[in-house]
């Protein structure tokens, strides 16, 4: 009897701890979905334009992005209507952009990590 009872316990925690896997395992299944809904937690993208005297767009204008966080520049040439775009930035960091074009420069904005919008809108003005 003693033996019999022990199996049952025996069991009985198997199955807890068969449930307690399949529940652990189910449950990134189960919030996958509503992660998956907002894929870009924590990321923003930045775009504008660079313009020119009488807000002409200045096509090949270069534009500066710097991260605060590890002072790492990357660059992007405007389109022939004077737009830039940089995607992936980090929403936790602070950035800051500015632009050069024939030896001239505009001054630099900030793209601040409080601001909360996912895609934010610089544009950014050279006197030529």
């Amino acid at each position: 009897m003693m033996r019999a009872l022990r199996r049952i316990s025996s069991i009985r925690r198997m199955g807890a701890l068969l449930a307690g896997a399949l529940l652990l395992g189910l449950l990134p299944a189960a919030l996958s979905p509503a992660m998956a809904q907002d894929q870009n937690f924590g990321v923003k993208q930045l775009q504008g334009k660079v313009l020119g005297n009488n807000d002409a767009p200045l096509s090949e204008a270069i534009v500066y992005l710097q991260n605060s966080r590890t002072n790492d520049i990357k660059s992007y040439i405007t389109e022939k209507d004077g737009a830039y775009h940089f995607a992936g930035l980090a929403a936790d960091t602070d950035y800051t952009v500015w632009a050069a074009f024939k030896g001239k420069k505009s001054s630099t904005k900030t793209v601040s990590s409080f601001d909360t919008r996912k895609q934010v809108f610089i544009d950014l003005h050279i006197k030529e």
